[in-house]
């Protein structure tokens, strides 16, 4: 049996069977229905989420006195991130005082 045969559980109604393939979305991930409730999910869906290191590495960076948009560059990552990651930490900090 494949890995998504036997993981298609409903995440509303829990129940196995009864779940049909309906594609991917567009990260590739396979997306299911339930029969039952109607309600339609994916199966181990991808985490969009970045690592702690890299979110302390940015911050390093910032202390550096690098710009947020040049951190994103060269950590291959959004500069909108940077710049949130910044403003908590600079809110921790100053609650911290």
């Amino acid at each position: 049996m494949k890995k998504t045969d036997i993981e298609k559980e409903c995440p509303l109604c829990h129940k196995k069977e009864n779940q049909v393939k309906m594609g991917h979305n567009r990260s590739g991930t396979q997306r299911c229905m339930c029969k039952e409730c109607g309600i339609s999910y994916t199966i181990d869906p991808k985490k969009h989420e970045y690592s702690e290191e890299t979110r302390q590495q940015a911050i390093k960076m910032h202390k550096e006195g690098i710009s947020g948009r040049e951190i994103g560059r060269i950590l291959g990552i959004n500069k909108a991130n940077v710049y949130n990651w910044i403003k908590k930490y600079t809110a921790h900090e100053k609650s911290r005082h």
